[in-house]
């Protein structure tokens, strides 16, 4: 009988090793296919990290400051290797926006200003309750923004 909870143990906590190396395994295999094109190998690479790491997690992207034209930032959909943008036009700040990511996809909020008089911009993402990235632009063209690793992968 202890025998039998040690290897129930063992298998709970190697499934998720073996999902992540199989995964690996099929990326390799991907790689190793001299006749695929480079984008189709981009394509099955990034499809097998998003099953590998599906995990979900929220973040929440803050801006603030004066000017802002337009704020673009990855809100949760897309492949983890080409997230779909969504873009805000004439924010009203301070902007606020929670999100909810998943997998290696990174956390990213882009503010653009363009102001003669001099545009003054922040930027922050916060992930359950800490700042994991802050910029700050000034100028008469302000553009940039915040781009973190995603907390899953690193």
């Amino acid at each position: 009988m202890n025998r039998t909870i040690r290897t129930a143990r063992t298998a709970r906590t190697t499934r998720p090793v073996r999902a992540a190396a199989h995964a690996l395994a099929i990326a390799g295999l991907v790689l190793g296919l001299g006749a695929c094109s480079a984008e189709s190998v981009d394509e099955a690479v990034g499809k097998a990290v998003d099953t590998a790491v599906d995990e979900k997690y929220e973040v929440t992207y803050e801006v603030t400051g004066k000017s802002v034209d337009e704020i673009t930032y990855h809100g949760g959909g897309g492949e983890a290797m080409d997230p779909k943008l969504e873009t805000v036009t004439s924010p009203t700040l301070p902007w606020k926006k929670t999100v909810e990511l998943r997998g290696i996809m990174p956390p990213a909020v882009m503010p653009m200003a363009l102001d003669a008089g001099g545009a003054d911009v922040t930027c922050t993402i916060t992930y359950k309750g800490e700042v994991i990235k802050e910029a700050k632009g000034e100028g008469m063209l302000t553009a940039g923004g915040c781009v973190a690793v995603s907390p899953i992968a690193g």
